[in-house]
């Protein structure tokens, strides 16, 4: 399911003395099956574009297209909740948005206030929790007995119990230590792949647009500035800091490392793996 945004713009609190713009003009593709990673500082307009991608705003000019879907400022969509039970949102804390008894119900919650029966909804609970890596002991606990971490993993469960096509992801791994962070990128990079999802990553880390995403848009000032692959995103360091952004840590490293082996490798790297791989392959070709 292709999202496009095609001239939006937002402003909040229209028609009030505290009306203020939010997004100019923003022209983004989303296609079906892909990874996108929207990045940007603070205050660059991720956050309002993320609330447009399943319609929880309207924009208040242009035109938001999400599969069939069309939404316009001022004309009323047809019913809403397809598109909201197809592209899910997994909010910054997820965590924070558990309430049930356990564990179990609150995974099932959303397919039900969606209209699946209680017997496919705990199937799918069932189904989805075991996905993400959650032991089947912790279903009929509290969410609020668990770690953090699988806290998290409850909130997820839940997305996907779902059956979304389209899963957006708002800073993600916000809160936790380096350890979780990996661990719940590459589940969802597990889930991309296997699942057959669309992707939308909305992150302020480079290190995470460079690793996962196979397309990235900057957001800056409201503004949509610039669309591109990664390696052509981070390839210019001088354009990204217009945007007050930086490259990812592994290629500032790579930079420093040619300097004091007085000769570059043949490619810019985008992953400490990769950046491995090159070296020891650059390295052997001189010795022989």
């Amino acid at each position: 399911m292709d999202i496009e945004l095609q001239k939006v713009s937002y402003s909040y609190g229209v028609g009030t003395p505290f009306e203020k713009r939010a997004l100019f003009d923003v022209d983004l593709l989303i296609p079906s099956g892909s990874y996108q990673a929207i990045i940007g500082h603070t205050g660059s307009g991720k956050s309002t574009i993320l609330q447009h991608l399943n319609a929880l705003l309207k924009p208040t000019e242009g035109t938001v297209r999400i599969g069939s879907a069309i939404i316009e400022y001022k004309k009323k969509p047809k019913d809403l909740r397809p598109v909201r039970q197809k592209v899910g949102i997994v909010f910054q804390f997820p965590e924070h948005q558990l309430f049930e008894e356990t564990v179990l119900k609150d995974i099932m919650f959303g397919p039900m206030n969606f209209g699946v029966d209680e017997k496919e909804a705990e199937e799918r609970a069932r189904k989805m929790s075991k996905l993400v890596g959650l032991p089947e002991e912790v279903l009929e606990k509290s969410p609020f007995d668990l770690s953090g971490g699988q806290m998290r993993r409850v909130a997820i469960a839940g997305v996907l119990a779902m059956k979304p096509d389209v899963i957006v992801l708002d800073e993600p791994t916000a809160g936790l230590d380096p350890r979780g962070r990996k661990e719940i990128m590459e589940l969802f990079y597990k889930l991309y792949k296997e699942q057959n999802l669309t992707m939308i990553l909305v992150t302020h880390s480079m290190e995470d647009a460079a690793r996962y995403a196979d397309h990235i848009a900057i957001m800056y000032n409201g503004r949509c500035v610039l669309t591109g692959k990664p390696l052509e995103i981070f390839s210019d360091a001088t354009k990204l800091a217009e945007f007050r952004l930086e490259v990812p840590h592994i290629i500032r490293f790579q930079k420093r490392l040619e300097a004091r082996l007085g000769f570059s490798l043949p490619k810019l790297c985008l992953t400490e793996e990769e950046l491995a791989e090159t070296l020891a392959k650059a390295v052997k070709e001189r010795e022989q």
